[in-house]
């Protein structure tokens, strides 16, 4: 009852929490004209981080490799332009734009926005990766929950085996679905694969780790670790940029955000950094696995040592 009250007051605790009062972090933004990088940068402080640029399209080029959410420049004294790219979420986006707002009201500009980088029809608030990403990891985590029943049935290799060929069905079908079934995500469907299957992957083994290691303990650590903070930071609901610091560490560390970094790269900008994301669930799925295999191992010695005692 406690693991149970707790889990759920971690659930509702975090994710309320980190929507209560979001601050701008280094919001990367693009600026033109030394000055007024300069007078951005003075203006507001560590809530950006201000890249200058020589032009236009230089700014343009940041914002379709996603290293920039926007780029700014003014088209005459009192009108500043503001070119955003919505696919990176709606939290951050709409973060920028009111600072930007601000500082264009304290130096009587007009702030003009347009959207060079929109997210699709079907995914109007930037959460269908979100939506996909957690049905794949609770598919997982359940999967990862069921298999260890089938002990006496299935050897503890076949059920690394089943866990691989799941997570490249999963990976498949849910990136169809999302892509070309429903036309929510656009983008490389075998990238969307490949990050989705590696997420399910991560999960599963990382869950069937935490259980080998802590016994019955693991499943409520694996609930908190990958379900509940998993998630909670992971970017989708709050932008990362908009995250305490511990926050935003843990989202670029667990499987979650690492995921859905990796989904909206694919999906709205050419994959530009999705190696990032990739190398996170590869990581975590090779330190799963060794530790699921040692543990085995070692059981598997005990239990010869105690047949021959006997």
């Amino acid at each position: 009852m406690f693991i149970a009250l707790l889990t759920a007051a971690a659930f509702i605790g975090i994710y309320v929490g980190l929507q209560r009062d979001p601050i701008p972090r280094n919001i990367p933004v693009a600026v033109i004209g030394d000055d007024l990088a300069r007078q951005v940068s003075a203006a507001l402080g560590d809530a950006v981080a201000v890249t200058t640029v020589s032009d236009i399209e230089a700014g343009r080029n940041l914002i379709a490799g996603r290293d920039a959410v926007a780029v700014l420049y003014r088209t005459s004294s009192t009108v500043l332009f503001l070119a955003v790219a919505g696919a990176n979420g709606p939290s951050t986006v709409g973060a920028l734009e009111k600072l930007i707002g601000v500082y264009g009201r304290s130096s009587g500009s007009e702030v003009i926005t347009t959207d060079v980088n929109p997210l699709t029809r079907y995914d109007s608030r930037g959460v269908v990766g979100f939506y996909v990403a957690f049905g794949v990891s609770l598919a997982s985590f359940i999967l990862a929950q069921m298999l260890p029943t089938s002990t006496a049935f299935v050897h503890s290799r076949h059920r690394l085996v089943a866990t691989v060929v799941f997570a490249a069905a999963v990976g498949l079908m849910a990136s169809l679905l999302a892509g070309p079934i429903l036309g929510a995500l656009p983008g490389s469907v075998v990238s969307l694969s490949i990050t989705l299957a590696l997420l399910s992957a991560a999960t599963a083994l990382a869950t069937m780790a935490l259980g080998a290691v802590f016994g019955a303990m693991g499943v409520p650590i694996a609930t908190l670790l990958l379900i509940t903070v998993g998630n909670s930071t992971s970017g989708a609901t709050v932008g990362a940029n908009l995250l305490p610091d511990v926050a935003r560490l843990l989202s670029e560390m667990l499987p979650p955000g690492a995921a859905i970094s990796a989904i909206t790269d694919v999906s709205y900008f050419g994959g530009a950094h999705r190696w990032a994301g990739w190398s996170v669930l590869i990581s975590w799925i090779v330190f799963a696995s060794g530790l699921i295999v040692f543990k085995n191992r070692r059981l598997s010695v005990a239990s010869t040592h105690e047949h021959a005692a006997s």
